[in-house]
C-alpha cells in the first residue's frame, strides 16, 4: 500500500519515473521532484542531533519552497483498533517532529494512513490522505 502511495507522490512531484504503473515500478531511498525543490525519502532513518527510537516513518516528503514536511506512516490495522493506531502513530513521531522543524527549519506534520483489516477507515482518514500529494482516490 506504501508503494502505491510513494509512487503517486512522485508522479505528482514530477519524479522521472521507470515505470508506468506502481507495482512494476522499484522505489529508490531518495528522489528529488519539482527540480530539486521537493525531496521524498522511502524508509530512511531520520540522523537527529539527539537519540530518538522512531525516527523511520514509511515516507518522508520534504518541500525546501513551501518549508514543509509530511512524516507518512502506513499500517494494517484490526477493524476495532483503526483510531488507536492513528492516534498512536502521531504520538510515535513527535519527538522526531519537533526535532525535525528545529533541524529542518521546517513546519512538519504526521499523517497517519491506517486501514481496518476488511477496508474500515476513521472519520478522519479522508482528511489526513487529502494532505498527500498525488492523486489518492478513497471509495
Amino acid at each position: 500500500m506504501s508503494a502505491q502511495l510513494r509512487f503517486n507522490i512522485c508522479k505528482e512531484t514530477g519524479v522521472q519515473l521507470d515505470k508506468k504503473h506502481w507495482y512494476k515500478h522499484l522505489p529508490i531511498s531518495v528522489e528529488k521532484g519539482h527540480g530539486g525543490k521537493v525531496t521524498i525519502l522511502w524508509n530512511q532513518q531520520v540522523q537527529t542531533d539527539r537519540t530518538i527510537l522512531n525516527n523511520k516513518p514509511d515516507i518522508i516528503i520534504r518541500d525546501n519552497e513551501k518549508r514543509t514536511c509530511m512524516l507518512i506512516d502506513v499500517a494494517i490495522s484490526g477493524d476495532r483498533n483503526v483510531i488507536k493506531k492513528e492516534a498512536k502513530k502521531i504520538l510515535k513521531y513527535t519527538d522526531l517532529t519537533i526535532e525535525i522543524q528545529h533541524m529542518w527549519n521546517v513546519k512538519t506534520k504526521v499523517i497517519p494512513v491506517i486501514i481496518g483489516r476488511t477496508g474500515n477507515i476513521s472519520k478522519s482518514f479522508r482528511k489526513y490522505v487529502s494532505n498527500i500529494p498525488g492523486n489518492q482516490e478513497v471509495k
